[in-house]
C-alpha cells in the first residue's frame, strides 16, 4: 500500500507540474501584452518596457520558465500583477469559498441522486420511472448559466427570498449550490439507476429473496452495496471537477471563489495569479482522486489498490 501511495503522490506532482508548465507556455504565446494592463492610462513605450523588465516579461519563454521553476521550488509562484501581493496568498484566500460551494453541492447531490436512482431502478419500465428519466435528461441538457439565471430571476428578483449575488449570509450559498447540483443529480441518479437495475436482476438477489430477506435489505444491503463502487468513483470525479472551479456559476452569482478569481485574472492577463490558481486546484483535485482510490479496498476487499485506478 505504501508503494502505491508513494507512486500516486509522484504522479500527482508530475501531473500538476505538467499542467502548470502547459498553462505557463500557452499564456505567454497568447496575443496581448500584460504590461498594458498593469500600466497607467496612455502609457509610453518606455513605461511599458520598464514594466516588462520589472516582471521579467522581456525575457524569452525558456528563461522565464527557468526563473519560475527556481522560485517555485522555494514555494513562491510569483506576485500578482493586479493585487500586488503573492499570488498563492490570493488564491488561498479564495479557495475556502470554492471548497464550501463544492462540498455543499456534492452533499446535496448525494442526498438527492442516490435515493432517486434507487427509486427509478425499483420502478424500472414504469410510467413514473419514465417521467423521472425525462426529468434527469432535461437536467443534463440545461446549461449551468441558464439554470443560474432562472433561479436568480425567480427566487432573488421576483420572490426576493435570497440576495442576487455575493456572499452576505449563509443563505447566499443556496442558489449557487442548487445550480451546480442539478446537473450532478441528473448524472449520478442515472448512473445509480443503471447499476441498480443490473444488480436487482442478479441471481443472488433471487436466492436471497427466496430465503425471506426483506425488500429493503435486498435493495440497500445487497444491490446498492455492489453498485456503490462506480457511484463513489463518479461522485469523487464530479467533486474534483468542482474544486477546479465552477467558473460559470461563480461568475453568475458573483461568488468570491477561485473560478471567479481566475476569470478576472484572465481579463487582466495576470500570469502569476493564473499559474497559482492552476497549481492549487490541480493538486487539490488530484488529492481527492487519490482518496477515492484509497477508499476502494475498504469498500470491496476484492479490489487491490493497483487495480483501483484502472
Amino acid at each position: 500500500m505504501l508503494t502505491y501511495v508513494l507512486k500516486r503522490i509522484g504522479q500527482t506532482i508530475l501531473t500538476a507540474f505538467l499542467a502548470v508548465a502547459t498553462v505557463f507556455v500557452l499564456l505567454r504565446m497568447a496575443p496581448g501584452d500584460p504590461a498594458a494592463n498593469y500600466a497607467p492610462p496612455n502609457p509610453s513605450s518606455e513605461q511599458l518596457e520598464a514594466i516588462r523588465q520589472q516582471f521579467g516579461l522581456d525575457q524569452t519563454i525558456p528563461v522565464q520558465f527557468w526563473t519560475f521553476l527556481q522560485h517555485l521550488f522555494q514555494g513562491d509562484v510569483g506576485t500578482s500583477f493586479f493585487f500586488k501581493r503573492p499570488a498563492l496568498e490570493v488564491v488561498l484566500e479564495r479557495l475556502p469559498y470554492t471548497i464550501t460551494l463544492a462540498v455543499a453541492a456534492i452533499i446535496l447531490t448525494s442526498i438527492v441522486a442516490i435515493p432517486l436512482g434507487v427509486w427509478m431502478a425499483r420502478r424500472n419500465n414504469t410510467g413514473p420511472e419514465l417521467g423521472a428519466n425525462i426529468g434527469t435528461i432535461a437536467g443534463q441538457s440545461m446549461p449551468d448559466f441558464w439554470i443560474g439565471f432562472v433561479l436568480l430571476i425567480l427566487f432573488a428578483v421576483n420572490l426576493r427570498w435570497f440576495e442576487p449575488s455575493g456572499y452576505d449570509s449563509p443563505a447566499s450559498i443556496i442558489l449557487p449550490t442548487v445550480t451546480i447540483a442539478i446537473l450532478q443529480i441528473a448524472l449520478i441518479s442515472r448512473l445509480v439507476r443503471r447499476e441498480m437495475v443490473v444488480n436487482l436482476a442478479s441471481p443472488y438477489l433471487t436466492v436471497a429473496r427466496s430465503r425471506g430477506v426483506s425488500e429493503r435489505a435486498l435493495t440497500w444491503r445487497y444491490a446498492f452495496a455492489n453498485a456503490a463502487l462506480p457511484v463513489v468513483t463518479a461522485l469523487g470525479t464530479r467533486f474534483a471537477a468542482m474544486l477546479n472551479g465552477v467558473v460559470i456559476v461563480e461568475v453568475v452569482f458573483n461568488w468570491p471563489g477561485v473560478g471567479e478569481l481566475v476569470v478576472n485574472a484572465l481579463k487582466q492577463r495576470d500570469f502569476p495569479l493564473i499559474q497559482a490558481t492552476v497549481l492549487v486546484t490541480v493538486m487539490l483535485a488530484l488529492f481527492v482522486q487519490l482518496l477515492v482510490d484509497l477508499l476502494y479496498p475498504l469498500m470491496d476487499p476484492r479490489v487491490r489498490l493497483g487495480e483501483a485506478s484502472s
